[in-house]
């Protein structure tokens, strides 16, 4: 299979033929891993999971699901600071950087990477780690799909003996409490680094409807942290959180296929904020109709200062602790009409810009932009700031001197638009 890749680099470069690379196919834009009138090649029968001799290092093809990883792991008792949806693929939520339930401890995924092998696009096929061509191993530990095809990743393994983890769901009149519970979470000093959690203000445009649902994740077996102490004395529509093994956390069900559209911000800790950005969204969508379903989805999450800091200086994403405790937002879109697609992407664009220019206002927007959750119009390698932007130019010029992963691969956030 890895010959095949090889070959395969080697031959579409050589007729400069566009193509596309699919782990397994979870980002939503058009062309990201998929591409019209071009070749896809799909890593999915790369999807080999093993371990070290003591288990302290995974060895995991890109093709394969993180709920793959965990299955394999969990019997082991080990994990690895993965994806939080089973069906993600390795390989591309690894590039993008990734979040993981485990962030808190050890950084970002890619973060917790100690190879990668990787065809290059003259059809080299070499393993880049932190002695052996170790620019490229920093380059690709946010860089994405700007390098050559990633075949292999392999992960420092951590201890695992089951997790806290489930979904409470909360009606929208205690979205002012459910807020400030977050808050006081997301931006604790110190942060209990066994705390993982999303909040969603969800919108059903059809009914009218808001809905709160938040996912507290606690990656150690028990059962009432107090960091959730807040959150779950909130009345509630109703509580699935229990202690479970991270393959069945993870198993979530697949997604319907309708239209999907993404996009993030980044901003500082602020209940005020939260609510304004709730206020944002709820003037501005509560009227906008579209044919057939329409659901938004204004999805929070903490990045405090422990998460980035073990990747400062060793990845390129350009966070940092100096910034102080943050917040991401995923907003989403999910739409049945395909006709109706102009106009939601029109909206959802109205919606964040209004949300980052309030954000400005009070002193609370920041430059990050998280690639996995980006839009096609967003810009997350600028973001990474200057340094890291010309380093990452640097080293795709140096190691796809023609710029076969720029010019042909069009899909993705490329470095030189």
């Amino acid at each position: 299979m890895l010959v095949d890749v090889a070959s395969i680099i080697t031959t579409i470069a050589n007729q400069n033929c566009s193509f596309a690379i699919k782990s397994q196919g979870h980002a939503p834009a058009a062309g990201f891993a998929n591409i019209d009138k071009g070749i896809t090649i799909d890593l999915t029968g790369l999807n080999a999971v093993t371990t070290s001799e003591d288990a302290s290092i995974a060895h995991v093809g890109t093709g394969a699901s993180w709920l793959d990883v965990y299955a394999h792991l969990d019997s082991l008792n080990k994990t690895v600071a993965g994806g939080r949806n089973g069906g993600v693929g390795v390989g591309g939520l690894t590039l993008g950087g990734g979040i993981s339930y485990f962030s808190p401890q050890v950084g970002f995924t890619c973060d917790s990477a100690t190879n990668f092998e990787i065809v290059l696009a003259n059809g080299e096929l070499v393993e880049t780690n932190a002695s052996s061509q170790s620019d490229l191993f920093r380059a690709l530990k946010g860089g994405l799909n700007n390098f050559g095809v990633v075949t292999r990743i392999d992960f420092h393994t951590l201890p695992m003996d089951g997790i806290l983890g489930g979904r409470v769901v909360n009606d929208i009149s205690h979205r002012s409490e459910v807020f400030n519970a977050f808050r006081n979470i997301a931006d604790a000093h110190p942060y209990d680094v066994h705390a993982s959690i999303t909040t969603s203000a969800i919108f059903n445009a059809v009914t009218k409807a808001w809905t709160l649902l938040s996912a507290p994740i606690y990656t150690k077996p028990q059962t009432n942290p107090k960091v959730y102490a807040e959150l779950f004395a909130i009345p509630s529509i109703s509580n699935t959180v229990k202690v479970t093994q991270l393959h069945t956390l993870a198993n979530e069900s697949a997604i319907a296929q309708t239209n999907q559209l993404f996009s993030t911000g980044t901003y500082g800790v602020s209940t005020q904020l939260l609510d304004r950005i709730f206020g944002i969204c709820n003037d501005t969508l509560h009227n906008f109709n579209v044919a057939g379903s329409l659901q938004w989805i204004a999805t929070f999450e903490p990045l405090p200062m422990v998460f980035v800091s073990p990747g400062v200086h060793d990845n390129v994403l350009g966070t940092s602790p100096e910034n102080g405790n943050a917040m991401i937002l995923l907003f989403s879109a999910s739409w049945s009409d395909h006709d109706a697609s102009s106009s939601v992407h029109a909206k959802l664009e109205e919606v964040l810009r209004k949300i980052n220019t309030a954000a400005r206002e009070m002193g609370q927007l920041r430059e990050f932009v998280y690639a996995n959750y980006a839009g096609t119009k967003q810009k997350p390698i600028s973001s990474y700031g200057a340094q890291n932007d010309a380093f990452l130019r640097h080293v795709a010029k140096k190691y796809d001197p023609h710029g076969i992963f720029q010019s042909q691969v069009p899909g993705g956030f490329k470095l030189f638009d």
